[in-house]
């Protein structure tokens, strides 16, 4: 694909291609400002590379119409706006609009599906809740149900745990990796990629500079050079792996400056 996008002139994405298996859960890695949001923003069709190509089923995904990419494509992002007046689950039937014709109604399936994404990530109890009124993880967690009842084949996923606990955390994860669709997602946790990912891809300045299972990519090695941490990994027979980090070293305090 070799995507490149640029601000200000300078590249933000720099020549990188990556192909997205069916089926997989492809987790995205790397420090602050390495280009990850800017790929997933590329790879959904919200922009446009200034080099490169994205593609679907061998077409560029900006060839393909708005309406027939949400049936097929759904993306969850960072910063997701809604409509202050809506009620939870009027924000999951957002997602049905692709399969909706102009001005019709909702089917019993349709309710059926919406009220099944909103059982998926434990929001039934909130369905009549405006809002303003949820907390951000609970947000979160309703951009994610409005995501399934799209019913994408590809799941396109920008830092999805923030806001949320561990234990959604974790259940959201194993939640869409148990969907068996594609699942492309950005994640700042590294020992949740390992847990999920079938591959990781890392990015750093731009630039992909490692792609492969989690124990192959996340070296000790790696980890210093990219994210600048020391850490020990402990790999496992299935290609996945636990890291543990090590405490940063702090400089001594200057006894001048802490006496004043």
């Amino acid at each position: 694909m070799d995507l490149t996008f640029k601000a200000g002139g300078r590249p933000i994405v720099d020549r990188v291609s990556l192909d997205v298996h069916p089926g997989e859960f492809l987790a995205l890695v790397g420090p602050n400002g390495s280009g990850k949001t800017t790929l997933i923003s590329m790879l959904a069709g919200l922009k446009r590379p200034h080099a490169g190509t994205t593609a679907l089923d061998g077409r560029p995904v900006e060839g393909i119409a708005r309406r027939d990419l949400a049936k097929m494509l759904a993306l969850v992002e960072q910063q997701a706006g809604t409509g202050e007046r809506l009620t939870a689950r009027h924000v999951v039937e957002l997602g049905r609009t692709p399969h909706l014709r102009p001005l019709s109604p909702l089917s019993q399936t349709d309710h059926a599906i919406v009220a099944a994404a909103l059982d998926a990530v434990d929001m039934t109890p909130f369905t009549e809740r405006l809002w303003p009124s949820l907390s951000g993880g609970e947000r979160q967690r309703l951009h994610i149900a409005r995501a399934l009842a799209q019913e994408p084949r590809i799941l396109i996923l920008d830092e999805p745990t923030n806001h949320l606990d561990v234990e959604h955390q974790l259940g959201l994860l194993a939640l869409v990796r148990s969907r068996g669709i594609t699942v492309v997602a950005a994640l700042h946790d590294l020992n949740h990629a390992a847990m999920f990912a079938d591959r990781i891809a890392v990015m750093d300045h731009g630039r992909l500079v490692a792609l492969g299972a989690p124990a192959k990519v996340l070296t000790p090695e790696r980890i210093a050079e990219t994210f600048k941490v020391r850490a020990f990994v402990e790999a496992s027979p299935n290609g996945r792996c636990l890291i543990r980090y090590a405490v940063p070293a702090t400089r001594p305090k200057d006894p001048i400056h802490e006496a004043s």
